[in-house]
């Protein structure tokens, strides 16, 4: 009988070990990566980042159940352990036992699982970082799904596809006929599309800078398109309240500019408007929106991962994928191997990619 205990594994990978951008490797990148690279003051050592991939289970642990060698996964920064307070209700998806944190090392004991070839650990991103051929991961953030979905599907939904569907569909529930806007136009904000449509919005408006957004959004779903550069004495809000007859149902801000932020909450009709902003800002940003339109009743709702619920709600976006029902494949613009990854982030630092895919044995 084979054995599949744990044991040591020599790997490949990488890791940033310094303020630059260094050799990194995983299954897909996002400006997730390059946003806390560019923020730190100071590396935490070394760090493997990347917090999306889709894996096989190498070995379990001990006392981990539900999992074994061979399973397919897809590793996520959110737990779900189903026994706390937050993963037992149907309005929270941060798991409380197993919290989220951007502390270095593992989530319930802080130590690292890895070390470079001369003996230096390497601390993670979300406690699940992959741009290396092996990771090492809590229980409750792995999430199995059926080995028959494609791995570079699978691996967008651990993160911005699953981020942008379950905005809309678990978070916002957006209701059929509904009219809906998308602040940002990126891989969050086609994937909003996508399950707006999913949901039986009539209306969908994409608003970006970028007019080549246009052709990309109609694909995804979008119906309409506001490019704010192209306004003429006009504001954005004023813009889609003219298309609307008063504003969209439900407005999701992508970008994490707080000024388009309160455009998207500007963007939302009176009485029930719905903003979700979706967009990783800085810690010190503050929003301004007016105090009368919320005594009006319009909300702000903010979200983690689109509201889901890694264990519970990934594999039925996995199912939704292969029926078709979602399509995510255009999300995917580019496929490099691992010792391509620093071209995988010029092209995203570039603009000129939604998701780059990383095979490991490319």
């Amino acid at each position: 009988m084979e054995d599949h205990s744990p044991k040591p594994i020599r790997c490949k990978g990488g890791a940033s070990v310094s303020e630059n951008l260094g050799t990194r490797g995983t299954i897909v990148i996002c400006s997730l990566e390059i946003q806390y690279s560019c923020a730190a003051k100071r590396p935490l050592t070394t760090a493997a980042s990347s917090p999306r991939r889709c894996r096989v289970v190498e070995s379990v642990g001990e006392h981990v159940e539900g999992f074994a060698a061979g399973d397919a996964v897809v590793p996520t920064l959110l737990g779900q352990c189903d026994r706390c307070p937050s993963c037992k209700s149907a309005h929270n998806n941060l798991c409380t036992s197993v919290p989220v944190t951007l502390a270095p090392g593992m989530r319930r004991d802080g130590t690292t699982r890895f070390r470079d070839a001369q003996g230096n650990q390497l601390h993670d991103l979300f406690a699940v970082s992959s741009f290396r051929e092996y990771a090492v991961v809590d229980v409750t953030q792995v999430v199995k799904v059926d080995p028959a979905i494609p791995p570079k599907i699978a691996c967008l939904l651990g993160c911005a596809a699953g981020t942008g569907v379950g905005a809309a569909w678990r978070l916002a529930k957006v209701e059929p006929g509904s009219s809906v806007a998308i602040f940002g136009l990126g891989s969050v904000g086609l994937a909003v599309a996508q399950g707006a449509k999913m949901c039986g919005a009539s209306k969908i408006i994409g608003v970006d800078l970028n007019p080549e957004k246009e052709k990309v959004g109609k694909a995804f779903g979008v119906t309409d398109f506001v490019n704010p550069t192209q306004i003429d004495r006009t504001s954005v809000s004023e813009v889609i309240g003219g298309m609307t007859g008063g504003g969209v149902d439900y407005s999701f801000e992508c970008v994490g500019v707080p000024s388009v932020m309160t455009d998207a909450f500007r963007s939302t009709k009176t009485g029930n408007g719905k903003t979700i902003i979706l967009g990783l800002g800085n810690q010190t940003d503050l929003l301004c929106v007016p105090a009368l339109e919320l005594l009006f009743g319009k909300c702000v709702m903010g979200s983690a991962l689109g509201g889901i619920k890694p264990k519970t709600d990934i594999p039925i976006l996995a199912e939704k994928c292969m029926s078709k029902e979602l399509e995510l494949d255009g999300l995917v613009t580019h496929e490099v191997g691992l010792r391509e990854i620093n071209t995988a982030f010029d092209l995203l630092l570039q603009g000129k990619s939604l998701r780059c895919i990383i095979w490991m044995d490319k």
